[in-house]
Protein backbone atom coordinates (compact mmCIF):
# COMPACT_ATOMS: atom_id res chain seq x y z
CA UNK A 1 0.00 0.00 0.00
CA UNK A 2 1.47 3.06 -0.97
CA UNK A 3 2.21 5.93 1.61
CA UNK A 4 -0.71 8.61 2.58
CA UNK A 5 -2.97 6.20 0.89
CA UNK A 6 -4.61 4.07 4.47
CA UNK A 7 -8.40 4.21 3.69
CA UNK A 8 -8.71 0.56 2.45
CA UNK A 9 -8.04 -0.84 5.69
CA UNK A 10 -11.20 -1.95 7.49
CA UNK A 11 -9.48 -0.90 10.95
CA UNK A 12 -7.40 1.41 12.51
CA UNK A 13 -4.03 0.37 13.90
CA UNK A 14 -2.49 2.92 15.97
CA UNK A 15 0.49 3.00 18.52
CA UNK A 16 -0.24 0.76 22.02
CA UNK A 17 0.66 3.92 23.29
CA UNK A 18 -1.88 5.99 22.01
CA UNK A 19 -4.69 3.38 22.83
CA UNK A 20 -3.50 3.68 26.70
CA UNK A 21 -3.74 7.54 26.70
CA UNK A 22 -7.58 7.57 24.52
CA UNK A 23 -8.57 4.82 26.96
CA UNK A 24 -6.85 6.55 30.14
CA UNK A 25 -8.89 9.81 28.98
CA UNK A 26 -12.20 7.62 28.97
CA UNK A 27 -13.01 7.19 25.68
CA UNK A 28 -13.77 3.79 23.97
CA UNK A 29 -10.82 3.04 21.71
CA UNK A 30 -13.48 1.62 19.01
CA UNK A 31 -15.59 4.95 18.98
CA UNK A 32 -12.50 6.81 17.89
CA UNK A 33 -11.19 4.66 15.62
CA UNK A 34 -14.32 4.22 13.92
CA UNK A 35 -14.78 8.39 13.86
CA UNK A 36 -11.28 8.79 12.59
CA UNK A 37 -11.54 6.16 9.74
CA UNK A 38 -15.06 7.50 8.94
CA UNK A 39 -13.92 11.29 8.86
CA UNK A 40 -11.01 10.67 6.39
CA UNK A 41 -13.09 8.59 4.37
CA UNK A 42 -15.61 11.52 4.01
CA UNK A 43 -12.71 13.95 3.42
CA UNK A 44 -10.23 12.19 1.12
CA UNK A 45 -12.03 9.10 -0.66
CA UNK A 46 -9.02 7.44 -0.39
CA UNK A 47 -6.05 9.56 -1.55
CA UNK A 48 -4.95 13.01 -2.05
CA UNK A 49 -5.25 13.68 -5.81
CA UNK A 50 -3.83 17.31 -5.49
CA UNK A 51 -1.10 16.22 -3.01
CA UNK A 52 0.18 13.49 -5.09
CA UNK A 53 0.15 15.58 -8.04
CA UNK A 54 2.13 19.07 -6.63
CA UNK A 55 4.71 17.50 -3.56
CA UNK A 56 7.65 15.54 -4.36
CA UNK A 57 7.17 11.80 -3.14
CA UNK A 58 9.24 11.11 0.01
CA UNK A 59 9.55 15.02 0.91
CA UNK A 60 9.69 15.21 4.77
CA UNK A 61 7.72 18.67 6.43
CA UNK A 62 7.29 19.59 9.91
CA UNK A 63 3.70 21.01 10.87
CA UNK A 64 2.57 22.46 13.47
CA UNK A 65 -1.19 22.77 15.08
CA UNK A 66 -1.59 26.21 16.45
CA UNK A 67 -4.66 28.12 18.43
CA UNK A 68 -6.78 31.21 16.43
CA UNK A 69 -8.55 32.42 20.03
CA UNK A 70 -8.16 31.95 23.89
CA UNK A 71 -10.19 28.77 25.03
CA UNK A 72 -10.20 25.07 26.30
CA UNK A 73 -8.89 22.38 24.23
CA UNK A 74 -10.26 19.19 23.35
CA UNK A 75 -9.51 16.47 21.04
CA UNK A 76 -5.83 16.30 20.82
CA UNK A 77 -5.73 12.70 20.86
CA UNK A 78 -8.24 11.75 18.64
CA UNK A 79 -6.00 14.42 16.04
CA UNK A 80 -3.20 11.80 16.98
CA UNK A 81 -4.85 9.02 16.10
CA UNK A 82 -5.62 10.85 12.64
CA UNK A 83 -1.70 11.64 12.28
CA UNK A 84 -1.27 7.60 13.03
CA UNK A 85 -3.47 6.67 10.86
CA UNK A 86 -2.18 8.77 7.91
CA UNK A 87 1.34 7.09 8.91
CA UNK A 88 2.86 9.73 10.93
CA UNK A 89 4.45 8.74 14.07
CA UNK A 90 6.27 11.62 15.10
CA UNK A 91 4.03 13.77 16.98
CA UNK A 92 4.18 15.88 20.30
CA UNK A 93 1.05 16.69 21.76
CA UNK A 94 1.96 20.05 23.40
CA UNK A 95 -1.41 20.86 25.34
CA UNK A 96 -3.36 18.18 27.08
CA UNK A 97 -6.71 18.13 26.59
CA UNK A 98 -9.02 20.46 29.20
CA UNK A 99 -5.97 22.99 29.41
CA UNK A 100 -7.11 26.47 28.67
CA UNK A 101 -4.83 27.60 25.87
CA UNK A 102 -4.55 31.30 24.27
CA UNK A 103 -4.44 32.37 20.86
CA UNK A 104 -1.21 31.32 18.96
CA UNK A 105 -0.42 28.73 21.51
CA UNK A 106 1.24 24.87 19.34
CA UNK A 107 -1.31 22.23 20.33
CA UNK A 108 0.75 19.82 18.13
CA UNK A 109 3.80 19.38 16.27
CA UNK A 110 4.48 16.60 13.90
CA UNK A 111 6.89 15.81 10.82
CA UNK A 112 6.52 13.28 8.44
CA UNK A 113 5.66 12.75 5.31
CA UNK A 114 4.64 16.12 3.39
CA UNK A 115 1.70 14.16 1.22
CA UNK A 116 0.80 12.39 4.51
CA UNK A 117 0.71 15.58 6.37
CA UNK A 118 -1.22 17.24 4.30
CA UNK A 119 -3.76 14.05 4.65
CA UNK A 120 -4.36 14.43 7.65
CA UNK A 121 -4.35 18.06 8.49
CA UNK A 122 -8.00 18.95 7.31
CA UNK A 123 -9.13 15.97 9.50
CA UNK A 124 -7.58 16.42 12.27
CA UNK A 125 -8.11 20.22 12.53
CA UNK A 126 -12.00 19.39 12.04
CA UNK A 127 -11.89 17.34 15.04
CA UNK A 128 -9.89 19.64 17.32
CA UNK A 129 -11.97 23.03 16.01
CA UNK A 130 -15.26 21.00 16.87
CA UNK A 131 -14.09 19.39 19.78
CA UNK A 132 -12.58 22.24 21.58
CA UNK A 133 -15.36 24.71 21.20
CA UNK A 134 -17.63 22.50 22.38
CA UNK A 135 -15.04 22.72 25.63
CA UNK A 136 -14.50 26.18 25.58
CA UNK A 137 -18.13 26.76 25.86
CA UNK A 138 -18.69 24.68 28.26
CA UNK A 139 -16.45 26.28 30.56
CA UNK A 140 -17.50 29.83 29.58
CA UNK A 141 -20.68 28.50 30.96
CA UNK A 142 -19.44 26.59 34.02
CA UNK A 143 -17.25 29.74 34.68
CA UNK A 144 -20.39 31.96 34.64
CA UNK A 145 -22.41 30.16 37.35
CA UNK A 146 -18.94 29.03 39.38
CA UNK A 147 -20.98 31.36 42.51
CA UNK A 148 -24.18 29.29 42.23
CA UNK A 149 -24.85 25.30 42.75
CA UNK A 150 -25.97 25.21 39.50
CA UNK A 151 -24.26 22.34 37.41
CA UNK A 152 -23.30 22.30 33.74
CA UNK A 153 -23.96 18.74 31.92
CA UNK A 154 -24.69 17.33 28.56
CA UNK A 155 -27.53 15.98 26.58
CA UNK A 156 -28.45 13.25 24.39
CA UNK A 157 -28.75 15.96 21.93
CA UNK A 158 -25.61 15.33 20.28
CA UNK A 159 -24.44 15.09 16.40
CA UNK A 160 -24.85 11.69 15.13
CA UNK A 161 -21.97 9.66 15.06
CA UNK A 162 -20.49 11.93 17.43
CA UNK A 163 -22.15 11.40 21.04
CA UNK A 164 -19.02 9.89 22.64
CA UNK A 165 -16.52 12.38 21.40
CA UNK A 166 -18.88 15.29 22.14
CA UNK A 167 -19.72 14.45 25.61
CA UNK A 168 -15.92 14.48 26.47
CA UNK A 169 -15.56 17.72 25.13
CA UNK A 170 -18.00 18.63 27.08
CA UNK A 171 -15.75 16.96 30.66
CA UNK A 172 -13.15 18.80 29.28
CA UNK A 173 -14.84 21.99 29.66
CA UNK A 174 -15.58 21.30 33.22
CA UNK A 175 -19.21 20.57 32.70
Amino acid sequence: MERGTVLSRRCLVISPLLVSAIESAGLNINTVTSRVLAALAEDVHGEDLTSKATIKENQISTARFTTRKNGVVAGTLVAAAVLEECGISQYEILKKDGSEVNAGDVLITCSGDTRAILLAERTALNFLSHLSGIATLTHTWVTSIAETSAKIRDTRKTTPGLRELEKYAVRMGGG
